[in-house]
């Protein structure tokens, strides 16, 4: 028996019976909110590099793109608190009024990141305004999910509820979809130059209207009726973070279905879309349309399983579901991974196996090449090699030389030499700088190695393939989720306790997976070794979601 299982199950569940009129609209209402609010908010994800050169141009490249990773994953730490303070009012006030405030917090928002001013305007007061941004988008959407699983579940019928709330599932993914079509509609209908230089605003403006078509649908909705009971009969809460947090029964509850929960699933999640994306991106050097249109067609392709699981997790149980998600993740990722570099990049793929780059040096020259304030000058010999290395996305092993030598980069059989640049001139490093770039450049071109992908090698259907079993994972742990986390917590208290181990484990453990990664993989030179960090997670809540976090399915919720 699981070691949290304190509430008696009320039994099998109820014959099944067709979807009302008021229960689709409740859903379509929840549903589609939610996904404009996704795609608000994951349109800065997918245009992070674009944003890096417009907001954090006074550092390296390298820097850059952290840097931009980091602003996206500044909204994914504080979600945790948008869930703790739209979580109490959703518990006092009701679950309709608040995510109507979650809303109108996020549309604006992003709004305004399509009408910033960038670095080369008004200095370092751009990437400022932008991280605050943000941060608001991350404590509306704190804010938002549990408002909508929570309605949409207390409005569901008995044995129906993975079903319901599925749907509310789907939303992520299809705000996903839709800010990657809206952003290949934008390229393809302007050019890439002009849409790096100022349509990729357009896609943020948009979200004036998706706001205003959100307000309006919601505004139509009826409160909970769950809620709408227990306040009748006084029985809501008054200090709901007092009850959800204070009280050992339900803290207990709330730590193992973040670390037996949702942990995994968020790790799952970004991975399977966009830590796959950016491996296409920034390692794969895939081009961004083609990589935009592949993790689509693999959305299109895995969406429906959302649904297909959430309504099995109605029979068979919402925990063996999740928990062989996380588990398959774990075991397979390695391989898929180097199946999409071989599918993806074939070129880089056999010159890996023909011609290994390895960067001979002393560890104690090599620093980690992340300058926040653009002043740090990396001269050393070995991160001289390391840096150009990076720009190129070229993998690469790490060997440790004798103290105080100068670094060697390897390319198969062929040896070139770095060169230290700590004691010369401006003018001088520069020239030894170019001279060993094109010499670099010029050896790993003669060993396979590519600038891009070749569009004419890439095999289409397989990576297509590989995407949408990542993307089925992700359905896997997330589709029952919201069902398990309603189903775990009693409707005193529900918004506000499972919205906070809900956007702990996707805020902080998920929302910061590709910053980490991508940080793991420059540190390291191995385009691969970024993935230990969701197979470990992975790893730790299938253990303890199975043996310390009960089954739910049967519950009764009122």
């Amino acid at each position: 028996m699981a070691v949290l299982d304190s509430s008696a199950s009320t039994g099998s569940s109820a014959p099944q019976r067709g979807i009302s009129k008021e229960e689709r609209k409740v859903i379509f209402a929840s549903s589609l909110g939610t996904v404009f609010e996704w795609y608000d908010f994951y349109l800065y994800g997918s245009l992070a590099a674009i944003i890096a050169k417009h907001f954090f141009a006074g550092v390296n490249e390298t820097t850059a793109f952290i840097f931009a990773l980091l602003a996206f994953a500044a909204g994914f730490a504080v979600r945790p608190f948008g869930a703790i303070v739209f979580g109490r009012l959703g518990d006092m006030i009701g679950r309709k009024y608040t995510f109507l405030i979650t809303i109108v917090i996020m549309g604006l928002s992003t709004a305004v990141v399509g009408m910033l001013p960038s670095y080369a305007a008004i200095g370092v007061a751009a990437p400022v305004i932008l991280i605050t941004l943000r941060l608001l988008q991350g404590l509306a959407l704190g804010g938002e999910y549990g408002g909508a699983a929570t309605y949409v579940a207390e409005h569901a019928p008995k044995g129906r509820r993975g079903f319901f709330t599925a749907w509310i599932q789907t939303t992520a993914t299809l705000g996903l979809f839709l800010s990657l079509l809206v952003i290949l509609a934008c390229r393809t209908a302007m050019g890439t130059e002009a849409f790096e230089a100022w349509g990729w605003r357009i896609p943020f403006l948009l979200s004036i209207l998706l706001l205003a078509i959100s307000v309006y649908i919601r505004m139509q909705l009826n409160e909970s009726p769950v809620f709408m009971k227990m306040k009748a009969e006084g029985k809501a809460s008054k200090a709901p973070l007092t009850e959800s947090f204070a009280r050992w029964d339900n803290l207990k509850v709330v730590i193992m279905s973040l670390l037996g929960g949702t942990a995994g699933q968020a790790v799952v999640w970004y991975t399977g879309q966009f830590y796959a994306l950016f491996f296409l991106l920034q390692m794969l050097k895939i081009d961004p349309q083609t990589a935009n249109l592949l993790i689509a067609g693999s959305l299109i392709i895995g969406t429906p399983f959302f649904i297909l699981f959430g309504s099995l997790s109605d029979r068979i149980g919402r925990k063996p579901i999740i928990m062989a998600g996380c588990i398959l993740a774990a075991l397979t990722y390695f391989p898929i991974f180097k199946g999409l570099t071989e599918y993806g990049n074939p070129d880089v793929f056999v010159a890996q196996e023909q011609n290994p780059v390895v960067v001979v040096a002393d560890p104690g020259q090599c620093a980690f090449q992340f300058d926040p304030v653009g002043k740090a000058r990396f001269t050393s010999s070995c991160d001289i090699a390391k840096s150009l290395l990076a720009k190129r996305a070229i993998p690469y092993e790490n060997q440790a030389a004798e103290p105080g030598s100068v670094a060697q980069v390897r390319i198969g059989e062929r040896v070139l030499q770095s060169f230290d640049g700590s004691s010369l001139a401006a003018a001088d490093f520069k020239a030894q700088s170019d001279a060993f770039t094109a010499t670099l450049g010029t050896a790993l071109k003669e060993a396979g190695y590519p600038e891009k992908a070749d569009p004419a090698k890439i095999h289409y259907p397989m990576v297509l393939l590989l995407l949408s079993i990542l993307v089925l994972y992700v359905t896997m742990v997330y589709g029952p989720i919201a069902a398990w986390l309603v189903e775990l917590f009693p409707a005193r208290i529900r918004y506000t306790s499972m919205s906070l181990p809900y956007h702990i484990g996707n805020g902080w453990f998920g929302g910061f997976l590709p910053t980490v990664a991508f940080a793991m993989v420059a540190a390291t030179g191995d385009i691969y070794y970024g993935l230990w960090y969701p197979i470990v997670i992975a790893v730790m809540t299938a253990v303890l979601g199975i043996f310390f976090l009960p089954e739910t399915k049967d519950r009764d919720i009122a």
